[in-house]
């Protein structure tokens, strides 16, 4: 296993519920399947060169930012109306306390109060994207929480006090969408096309900023961006992406998978690589 090399930070899309086992979930024609390749190939990539992840959902808020401290983390179906054996899935991976002492020292180091927890399982947007990258369940998962409130420069400040993990074998990933309005998936149209494509296109340019503190700005001032808030009406699925993009430190961004699902551009984001 080759760990010398500094790991790169990922903002990843999860998609929607447990499209990953439910052939056709959303009769969206090649867009799942393309996604479903990226994360394989995904899992290919890093599977060798890591010896932890560190996984941040949107699907979970705390008033502090939660540490998962949990040998053995159970699983949470956070979706509702699917076919019963999607509420049997199992992905078995390992916690990692250890991983999450150190996250615990490093955001205490940065003035960052935290929160220990040990129950909370797995959730889509976790377990859904890590089946198909790391379908063995062998490399321990740490988990982070979002800060409820979703403030995008408190979670670049907080991924910028976790950029060390990168030297230590951990692969930082966010898990989100990169457009999130509900409404505008099941609508349609070409006002969601529309929305999500400008967005896209701005925030691959807000990622791509050379300058780390330039790169925080205007990260922070998304909701000014052209089709921000058609995108994300509430920004839970984008916020994983600031704490990507500040783990990052100095190294710029790039868009690394781009697609559509269900009429909506989505992308993932890569820093550092």
């Amino acid at each position: 296993m080759d760990t010398s090399k500094r790991l790169p930070t990922i903002y990843i899309p999860h998609g929607g519920g447990p499209w990953h086992v439910m052939e056709n979930a959303f009769d969206d024609g090649p867009g799942y399947e393309r996604l479903r390749a990226y994360l394989v190939e995904l899992g290919d990539r890093y599977r060798n060169r890591v010896t932890s992840l560190l996984v941040i959902s949107a699907h979970w808020e705390e008033p502090l930012p939660a540490i998962h401290f949990g040998r053995s983390p159970g699983m949470l179906y956070d979706y509702y109306g699917f076919p019963e054996f999607t509420y049997t899935l199992q992905w078995p991976a390992p916690g990692a306390p250890e991983l999450a002492a150190r996250i615990e020292e490093l955001l205490g180091g940065a003035g960052i109060q935290t929160k220990r927890e040990f129950e909370r399982g797995y959730d889509h947007g976790l377990f859904v994207p890590m089946m198909l990258a790391f379908p063995e369940a062998k490399i321990p998962v740490a988990q982070l929480s979002l800060i409820r409130g979703l403030d995008p420069a408190a979670h670049y400040d907080l991924g910028a006090a976790l950029e060390p993990l990168r030297s230590e074998g951990v692969l930082i990933i966010g898990s989100g969408m990169s457009y999130h309005n509900m409404q505008g998936f099941f609508s349609g149209g070409p006002a969601v096309e529309s929305a999500s494509r400008r967005f896209d296109d701005w925030l691959a340019a807000a990622v791509a900023i050379e300058d780390p503190g330039q790169r925080r700005a205007a990260l922070s001032q998304w909701k000014r961006a052209p089709g921000g808030l058609e995108s994300h009406p509430r920004s839970e699925h984008l916020v994983p992406l600031f704490i990507a993009a500040g783990a990052a430190g100095d190294d710029p961004g790039r868009r690394e998978y781009s697609g559509m699902l269900m009429n909506a551009h989505i992308a993932s984001h890569i820093f550092g690589a």
